[in-house]
């Protein structure tokens, strides 16, 4: 099956070249893609003549465009969903020959190829996702590690390579998702590369997105160093996900198996979530203790100041006390001097007062400030108490899941062994049928040959035996 590309990105062909492209070409424009449970269904929406026909027929843009989205959105679900129902049933870490997984980049890159617009450059005009791509490090910094990781492997040498580079990096980082709805809410920046009716622009991008966060539960390694991106060729493989009309449908058994893994891969992925919230309110708490031990400290601080303000401003009545009796005492000459004294001591005397009021002020605020960060710890350390409990019957739920999933492979192994004892049964009681049978057959044999012999004693005692006169 050649490369899925609309028709409008085409010249018109001759009827000769529409006669042949019928016969090896399923044009996303020409063909409705919609899902009937997990399969695919294809239904044409206007056959391609393949008689002559001198004047083609002109099919309005718009609807040409919103069908592609359309086609390309289903199967995003159906790639995603295969490629997560394969990847559990497998059980492994996933690496690039994984033929769903080579599916989804596919569908990927047609998705983010959608109503790009031609950029002009010296070999001509050029179409590549790329530039969309790293707009990403500008919206999401942790992306910035990915485009410069794909920058610098050495193999890529055009835009379409570092792309798809790009694309798995992301999934092993299982930030896809993110990226993508990063990229998505900025539609002032993507204007620049798509066109207004383009996929990425539209609301069937953003459901594409929102389904990429399924794919967090499953594991990929890609080794890109040696595997070459830039010369790939980017076709869709429907036969992957057409239903078989002899196909027969699972058993009960294997789907309760899948819905047990779907569970258990969710509690697992919950799990991690809540161990993520319990480290980072420990390391909340940790820095917590080391503010309230620094001011703890303060604190102490604030105390010794407080007494030794309070010896000195003894110390100054005291001085001051004195200087007033030997001022009572002194002839006047003296006065005058003690009285300068006097005032520079009341001054000093204000000031430590005044420094006094604003140390206790201080230490209010930082009594307060004390209180309230006891008042939060409690609180942590009952939400912490909290997600423990949570986590505790997670796990238990986790346990008896597994236990359920024993069980259930329990069943089925005994199903099949008494499958398989009744099949022997059967082939028994066919084997003493045919043994019946063929006695039943020498018997009627027999009987047949005793009737002859009877007769034939019959007509020789007749003719023994005289007749009477």
């Amino acid at each position: 099956m050649s490369a899925l590309t609309p028709p409008t990105d085409m010249p018109t062909p001759t009827t000769d070249k529409i006669t042949q492209a019928a016969m090896e070409t399923i044009y996303l424009c020409k063909f409705r893609v919609s899902m009937d449970g997990e399969w695919l269904c294809l239904r044409e929406l206007d056959d391609i003549s393949l008689t002559p026909d001198p004047e083609p027929t002109h099919e309005d843009p718009n609807y040409l465009m919103a069908n592609e989205r359309m086609n390309l959105m289903n199967m995003a679900k159906l790639s995603i969903k295969g490629l997560i129902e394969s990847a559990l049933n497998l059980g492994r870490t996933l690496d690039s020959d994984y033929a769903p997984l080579q599916q989804f980049f596919v569908v990927m890159e047609h998705c983010l190829k959608h109503g790009l617009k031609a950029k002009k450059t010296f070999l001509g005009q050029n179409k590549s996702f790329w530039g969309p791509l790293e707009l990403v490090e500008k919206l999401v910094p942790e992306a910035a590690e990915i485009t410069a990781s794909v920058k610098d492997l050495p193999g890529l040498k055009t835009p379409v390579g570092r792309g798809r580079a790009w694309l798995r990096l992301a999934l092993m980082q299982k930030k896809l998702s993110e990226y993508m709805k990063a990229l998505i809410n900025k539609k002032e920046l993507l204007s620049e590369f798509y066109e207004p009716n383009a996929l990425m622009m539209e609301e069937e991008g953003a459901i594409i997105a929102g389904l990429l966060v399924g794919l967090n539960v499953i594991d990929a390694n890609f080794c890109m160093k040696g595997e070459d991106l830039d010369s790939q060729v980017g076709v869709i493989d429907f036969s992957m996900y057409l239903k078989d009309g002899n196909s027969s449908k699972g058993s009960e058994g294997d789907g309760q198996i899948t819905a047990i893994l779907d569970q258990k891969n969710y509690v697992e992925e919950l799990n991690r979530h809540l161990n993520a919230t319990v480290n980072n309110l420990q390391a909340k708490v940790d820095a917590l203790e080391k503010s309230n031990t620094k001011l703890t400290e303060e604190l102490a601080v604030a105390n010794n100041r407080i007494i030794t303000l309070q010896e000195e401003m003894e110390r100054v009545k005291e001085e001051s006390s004195y200087i007033l009796e030997s001022n009572r005492k002194a002839p006047k000459q003296d006065r005058t001097s003690e009285g300068q004294a006097l005032s520079e001591a009341r001054k000093h005397l204000k000031e430590e007062t005044q420094l006094r009021l604003d140390v206790e002020k201080e230490l209010e605020i930082q009594i307060s400030m004390r209180q309230e960060m006891e008042l939060a710890m409690k609180m942590l350390e009952k939400d912490v108490c909290e997600k423990q409990d949570a986590l505790v019957c997670l796990r238990q739920q986790l346990d008896d899941l597994r236990a359920l999933k024993h069980e259930l492979a329990f069943k089925l192994q005994s199903s099949d062994l008494g499958v398989k004892q009744k099949s022997e049964l059967n082939s028994r009681l066919e084997e003493k049928t045919n043994q019946m049978a063929a006695t039943i057959k020498q018997l009627e044999q027999s009987e047949k040959d005793l009737v002859k012999q009877a007769k034939a004693l019959n007509t020789a005692a007749n003719k023994l035996i005289p007749k009477p006169h």
